[in-house]
């Protein structure tokens, strides 16, 4: 990484969980970057996130994608999180690796942020990319991360980074 990324947390799951919680993010950053990698307990369910346990249907988010012999688009409206596969299915066995960049998180806008998830599974994989947005002007100081359903997999792994100067 640049030397304007800072290494903030990483969490490596040692077993099946249900989410992983990244916690007393600080503020000196301008940016901050979540990359994430790992599979699901159960298959085909989409992988989410929340800012500051915030639970309400205050994100919006768009995504495009596509799986090599179909696009597809859409969004999401008034929803207690912000998707990062926007229904692409999540392989049980095969790793997905997603990248979030979220811009201006200690600010006093709304926060907006965009990822990029792709997945192999051996062919017939697929990749997005999403828009999200938290209508909060509240600063991120805390980033949760879980399946729709179902539990993370042994070995999913998250980092998140700051960026400095961005």
């Amino acid at each position: 990484m640049p030397a304007t990324y800072e290494k903030i947390a990483t969490t490596t799951l040692g077993s099946a969980q249900a989410n992983i919680n990244i916690t007393s993010i600080g503020s000196s950053y301008t940016d901050l970057r979540l990359v994430l990698s790992g599979t699901n307990a159960t298959g085909n369910q989409d992988i989410v996130f929340q800012y500051n346990n915030d639970t309400s249907t205050n994100y919006s988010f768009t995504y495009l994608g596509g799986t090599g012999s179909a696009a597809n688009s859409g969004r999401g409206t008034s929803t207690s999180n912000i998707q990062m596969n926007a229904g692409a299915g999540i392989s049980t066995t095969i790793p997905y690796m997603a990248l979030v960049d979220i811009f201006s998180y200690a600010g006093s806008t709304f926060k907006t942020s965009l990822s990029h998830l792709s997945n192999d599974q051996n062919g017939s994989g697929s990749v997005v990319e999403i828009v999200g947005l938290w209508r909060s002007t509240s600063a991120i100081t805390s980033i949760k991360i879980f399946s729709s359903s179902g539990n993370l997999n042994s070995g999913t792994s998250a980092t998140l980074y700051g960026i400095l100067k961005a």
